[in-house]
């Protein structure tokens, strides 16, 4: 399959050309308004001599030249026939636009897609679809698309796929978003997501990589796009469905797809260093904000944010303040230069910084101003806040892009243009600023989100990440509990340090094995079929000579046949009482398509009450278990909070590693673990497993 002369063809048909409305006769109007060549496209209809004015052929199979891609636009019935029709004129692929396939939820539409899938693969053939609107490729005038929108250049530097054909029109009818490629996938059977995405990241006129997805089709693929992205350090920008249970079904009935836990995802991408949006507005603002940008800051992000008005700048010190982006402090060079150039009323020890409107009709002046900030060693990027409107009343926008254009050309460092108010912007200044290297970003709640993105992305370190997945090889059903003591004996198999103890068959038993470790011990009951040994009666805690030990073993026994009388009963597990240290939960829950996912979380209430946790895939280093415990909200308590000594977070990382390559090696049978107290102590000693509950596939 090559889909790289499907995307970029050379020779494109249209089967099923009309002038009819529809997505054949959209196709064909598109390419009649926007493609600059029409000499290697071709219409087929054996029922047309022509279309819109250029000759229609009766079949595929007339056509003089071999055809790269095939637009099918004509009933489903007729798709598998002219794929093969395709296929001999040495087609790569072919959009099919039907639908009536598997998004349908039917047993005959599941049926089809596998016809077209095996049909597809036998040939060697890329699919497009079903039930998509095709693609465009802006950078060589290919327009495989049909849905007409309003006529502009949309000629740009974002590669954008998408699951919904909607999304994309949206998209396309926005008046600033332009675009690489434009990809509408539709069930995405034949050719999953996953391989345009790659496709996209691949590309070298691809700057920004953007992606609506409903669930992954392909884990694997997934995979290596993201390690892809992360090594090139090109932004993937995604829009996931599936926050909640409405959305996920609805996911699911569109294009069967599984959405997948949004935790998970949430994870996922962190660890890949993907900006995930909340929504359309947000995509196209911070996707445009990595497009246009003249070039990335390097490793930090300080920002100055410079305006001519209190009131603005306030706003972008709170907006600021909200998405938790920094604002660098001014150096004392920079506070006399300004001071030196703005009115006597502007306060330059700011930032971000109320320049006053003066500077708006003194580009000399703008230009010298912003120079001074530019050229600040604690600033690695400048936004300048003005609204630009669609009708230019007052010359001043002009002055200041003047202005602008000086400063800019005497600092390479990035620069933005801030609106305050979302409204039509003026297009010729539009494309003044974007020639320039300078997004001009949405109204401010939009702006601040992409410019947090920005400096998240800019500190992401993927020399500091795993960039793998324990993919399990196998579908894992059925479970299979495990006792605490098979459940740590498990982990000890695997260099976890834990206390296993003793499975005491008999009160004698367990009273000689706690004078031999000694004294207090724990006593519970051990039962594959018992999860919960508190609520049974099953624990006895703090046991400090021989005959608390024996009477423990005859009382919990008794709990148990009173309480769980069918529990199968292994005996009862004796062990050292562990010292009292900071709880914690430590969590493994295998996620069918991207394996298993790290839990961390302070415990009590702060996991049952707060739902603090951190979740991350397996496998993970050091340096990103740190990351997870700083990033708890109970985080403080674990570092000394009101003269508590400080739990050992070194100690903790190291084991929180050690689970997690537990998780990896035994990706193929673990769903779920918990550790659930573990308990965490001062530096110089080792964090001790309290309990542990394993649950195994059954195969």
């Amino acid at each position: 399959m090559d889909l790289k002369r499907f995307l970029k063809p050379q020779t494109v048909a249209i089967v099923g050309a009309t002038e009819r409305e529809g997505f054949a006769g959209g196709t064909c109007k598109n390419i009649m308004n926007y493609s600059e060549n029409l000499d290697n496209v071709y219409f087929v209809n054996p029922k047309r001599d022509e279309v819109f004015g250029k000759k229609c052929y009766p079949s595929l199979s007339d056509i003089e030249v071999d055809i790269d891609t095939v637009v099918i636009g004509t009933p489903k019935s007729t798709v598998v026939g002219i794929l093969r029709e395709a296929k001999a004129k040495g087609a790569a692929g072919a959009v099919v636009y039907a639908s009536g396939y598997s998004e349908v939820g039917t047993d005959e539409g599941r049926a089809d897609e596998q016809e077209l899938v095996d049909t597809c693969k036998e040939l060697d053939m890329a699919l497009m679809g079903p039930n998509c609107c095709g693609f465009v490729n802006y950078i060589d005038d290919k327009y495989c698309w049909a849905i007409l929108h309003p006529e502009r250049d949309r000629r740009g530097k974002v590669g954008f796929v998408s699951q919904s054909g909607q999304i994309c029109m949206s998209l396309m009818d926005s008046p600033n978003m332009t675009f690489s490629y434009c990809i509408s996938c539709g069930n995405s059977k034949a050719v999953s997501t996953e391989e345009y995405l790659e496709f996209l990241i691949d590309d070298d006129n691809t700057k920004v990589v953007a992606m609506y997805m409903e669930g992954a089709n392909n884990p694997h693929k997934l995979k290596t796009c993201l390690q892809k992205a992360a090594l090139k350090k090109k932004p993937l920008i995604v829009l996931k469905a599936g926050k909640s249970e409405r959305a996920s079904a609805i996911a699911a009935s569109h294009t069967g797809s599984m959405t997948g836990s949004d935790a998970t995802y949430d994870a996922l991408f962190k660890k890949y260093g993907v900006i995930r949006v909340d929504d359309m507005q947000e995509l196209i603002g911070t996707s445009l904000l990595f497009a246009d940008i003249r070039a990335l800051p390097d490793k930090r992000c300080n920002y100055a944010a410079i305006c001519l008005s209190g009131g603005e700048t306030a706003i972008c010190a709170d907006e600021g303040f909200r998405v938790g982006i920094q604002y660098g402090d001014f150096e004392e060079t920079t506070i006399e230069t300004l001071s030196g150039l703005l009115p006597f009323y502007a306060s330059p020890r700011n930032n971000p910084l109320d320049i006053t409107a003066t500077p708006a009709y003194q580009p000399e002046v703008l230009a010298d101003t912003l120079l001074a900030v530019l050229n600040d060693k604690n600033i690695d990027m400048v936004l300048f806040g003005f609204t630009l409107m669609d009708e230019i009343v007052d010359n001043s926008f002009y002055i200041m892009f003047d202005g602008i254009k000086m400063a800019l050309e005497k600092s390479a460092k990035p620069f933005a243009c801030l609106n305050f108010i979302e409204m039509s912007r003026n297009a010729d200044l539009q494309q003044r600023f974007t020639q320039l290297g300078v997004p001009v970003l949405p109204c401010i709640k939009y702006a601040f989100a992409a410019l947090k993105h920005l400096s998240d992305f800019i500190s992401y370190d993927v020399s500091m990440r795993s960039l793998d997945l324990a993919i399990p090889d196998v579908t894992l059903t059925g479970r299979r509990a495990l006792g605490e003591y098979a459940s740590k004996k498990l982990l000890a198999d695997s260099g976890v340090p834990v206390d296993l103890g003793k499975v005491a068959k008999s009160a004698k038993e367990a009273a000689d094995f706690a004078d031999l470790i000694g004294y207090p011990v724990v006593a519970k009951i051990e039962s594959d079929e018992i999860l919960h040994k508190s609520d049974v009666g099953g624990v006895k805690l703090n046991l400090k000579n021989r005959d608390e030990v024996k009477e423990a073993y005859e009382q919990i026994m008794l709990n148990v046949a009173e309480n769980s009388g069918d529990a199968s009963i292994n005996g009862v597990l004796v062990q050292h009482m562990a010292e009292k240290g900071r709880e914690l939960i430590i969590g493994v829950k295998s996620d069918p398509q991207f394996g298993p996912m790290i839990l961390v979380g302070l415990g009590g209430v702060f996991v049952e009450l707060f739902k603090d946790v951190a979740l991350y895939p397996a496998p993970l280093n050091k340096e990103e278990a740190v990351e997870m415990i700083e990033s708890l909200k109970s985080y403080k308590l674990l570092t000394g909070y009101r003269g508590e000594e400080a739990s050992d977070i070194d100690a903790l990382a190291e084991y929180i590693v050690k689970i997690s390559d537990f998780a990896v090696a035994n990706k193929n049978k673990l769903i779920e673990m918990d550790i659930n107290p573990l308990f965490v102590y001062p530096k110089g000693k080792d964090p001790s497993i309290v309990d542990a509950l394993v649950i195994l596939s059954e195969k």
